[in-house]
């Protein structure tokens, strides 16, 4: 599994790899039962902190998308399409919120806005 860490960005590494397991589950890159790294593996693999890599598991499951069994590791937990739906919809808003403050900035009016969403949405 390839994740890539940035010490550019503003964002923590333990919220990177979140974002990017996250991201790897609802494109159905890694699908239920699916076994993630060891969480020393890793950490390894990253050069990161062990408790960097335990902390974005532990996010992890506690949104629902992964399950850990002692001993045996880490997994991509059974996915509830509401969850995925969920995810999906925050990152919607999250781009579009993007967009809208380019607009702004442009002069770009909501009508036009409207309009190119429009466009691309039909393709």
């Amino acid at each position: 599994m390839e994740l890539y860490i940035s010490n550019a960005g503003g964002e923590p590494i333990y919220a990177q790899i979140t974002r990017q397991i996250k991201e790897k589950i609802l494109a159905g890159e890694l699908k239920e039962g699916d076994a993630l790294p060891s969480i020393r593996f890793l950490a390894k693999e990253l050069r990161i902190s062990v408790i960097t890599t335990k902390r974005a598991y532990e996010d992890l499951e506690a949104a629902g998308f992964i399950v850990t069994a002692p001993g045996k590791g880490s997994f991509v937990a059974p996915q509830n399409p509401e969850l995925h739906r969920e995810e999906s919809l925050k990152q919607v808003e999250a781009q579009l919120q993007s967009a809208i403050e380019a607009a702004r900035r442009g002069g770009i009016t909501l009508d036009e806005v409207r309009e190119t969403l429009q466009l691309l949405w039909e393709g």
